[in-house]
């Protein structure tokens, strides 16, 4: 069984993130994937939303990126790395990461956490559409 851990917030002696506080708190920004902006990955068929992203003017984070990826049965994102760290969470379907040295099956519920460089692709080996939540920091261009 897993050991449950406190909430802790930042209390001054860890690497608190650089950014200001301003003098009156933001508004949050509330949006869903319509409302993204549709982006394509090189040789590959299947579709991203970036929905929370630096270039969605709905909801411009600056130092994180939401991306709904829509992959269909036998579309293939061929692996690659970059400098950036990377979650993918399986929202639906399942299919098989190639990774640098295996191959792994994920599917619904699985997250996938690759470090920065960490060669990774993606296939949908199943037979309904993969859906995969990619949360990039900072986000890619």
């Amino acid at each position: 069984m897993a050991k449950i851990t406190q909430f802790k917030g930042y209390t001054g002696s860890e690497q608190v993130p650089n950014v200001p506080k301003p003098e009156t708190p933001p508004d949050p920004m509330i949006v869903n994937v319509q409302q993204g902006v549709p982006v394509v990955y090189p040789g590959c068929h299947g579709l991203g939303v970036r929905v929370v992203h630096p270039v969605n003017p709905n909801a411009p984070a600056k130092n994180m990126g939401l991306v709904l990826f829509y992959v269909p049965p036998h579309v293939v994102l061929e692996p690659g790395s970059h400098p950036t760290e990377e979650t993918y969470v399986i929202l639906e379907g399942e299919g098989e990461m190639t990774f640098h040295r295996e191959k792994r099956h994920v599917k619904k519920g699985d997250f996938v956490y690759l470090p920065s460089w960490c060669v990774h692709g993606i296939e949908n080996t199943g037979t309904e559409t993969l859906v995969v939540l990619i949360c990039t920091s900072p986000p890619n261009p």
